[in-house]
């Protein structure tokens, strides 16, 4: 072979292998700054409220989405206003519990640091004591660690983000908690929240085109109950635990989620109509876990993408 042969491929080689990390995304620091803000939150299509602890004044807290790699620069600020002692743990760090997770006092600030060196889907709350009720009030969300190599996953035409968690008629009842004495098994906070099926007031659904790809990010906050979650009418294409690539099981029916933990699932209707998400153990879904998906022609193109994938 001559020498200017063994130029050109070495060139096209090199071409080859720095169009491949091109698909790598580059590690930065990103920083966050999360407010604990105990404030009255709406949990029905009705507009009745109860007295919540929350991350930024909403249930569920601001969805934070970051690449794997990423160093996360981490400050809570427990509002002056607050009562309570409230802290951070997000399921995507390895830190000191002891000293990171720590409880901080009204008026106080925490920060902490910590490199996401897996991708996935992560569940995120406060850790006080009682930890139960920190959940079960509405200190809870989801950090989505995307995969550095873009190619990891299939490209989502939609991403949605549901959190499912049992509601309590009173919050300030710790014994119900830790009896499971729930009323309502809700999604992002709401009961049938999305669903205009069971509930005529609620004025929100999931939306997409028939063969577009559907990502879930699922997750259980919990923060007693299982989640048996099923598509009705539909089959989950995809799913990953934890959200991890690695993960991928496919053609699911349901998806067996504990509390505290999370995944990813990928859902494509072939045709035009709805789907029903629901937790399949009826009683959660009958009292409120359910999401309506449209799969329409002209479904609303800013639905599931953007700043819309978390639906308030």
């Amino acid at each position: 072979m001559k020498y200017k042969q063994l130029l050109n491929i070495g060139a096209n080689a090199l071409a080859t292998g720095f169009f491949l990390m091109g698909f790598q995304a580059e590690a930065k620091t990103v920083q966050v700054t999360l407010h604990a803000v105990e404030t009255d939150v709406a949990y029905d299509n009705k507009g009745s409220t109860y007295r919540a602890w929350t991350f930024e004044g909403k249930v569920p807290g601001p969805v934070v989405r970051i690449t794997e790699g990423d160093t996360v620069e981490f400050t809570l600020i427990n509002d002056k206003s607050n009562k309570n002692s409230h802290s951070m743990d997000f399921h995507a760090a390895r830190l000191d519990v002891m000293e990171d997770f720590d409880s901080i006092k009204p008026g106080e600030t925490k920060k902490y640091t910590f490199t996401a060196d897996n991708p996935g889907v992560f569940f995120y709350h406060c850790g006080s004591d009682p930890m139960i009720q920190h959940i079960a009030r509405g200190m809870y969300g989801v950090i989505i660690v995307d995969p550095k190599d873009a190619t990891a996953l299939p490209k989502a035409d939609r991403e949605y983000v549901l959190i499912q968690a049992e509601h309590y008629p009173n919050p300030d009842d710790k014994t119900a908690m830790m009896e499971n004495k729930w009323s309502n098994v809700m999604f992002n906070g709401g009961i049938f929240k999305y669903d205009p099926v069971h509930d005529s007031e609620a004025t929100k659904w999931l939306q997409a085109k028939p063969g577009e790809r559907v990502r879930i990010y699922f997750v259980n906050a919990g923060p007693n109950e299982y989640s048996s979650l099923h598509p009705i009418a539909g089959i989950w294409d995809r799913a990953y635990a934890s959200g991890n690539p690695k993960n991928v099981q496919y053609a699911m029916q349901s998806y067996f989620v504990g509390a505290g933990d999370a995944v990813t699932l990928d859902l494509i209707s072939p045709v035009e109509g709805a789907n029903a998400i629901v937790d399949h153990a009826m009683r959660h879904a009958l009292t409120g876990a359910v999401a309506v998906i449209m799969f329409t022609n002209d479904a609303d193109p800013e639905a599931g993408r953007g700043d819309n994938i978390l639906l308030r």
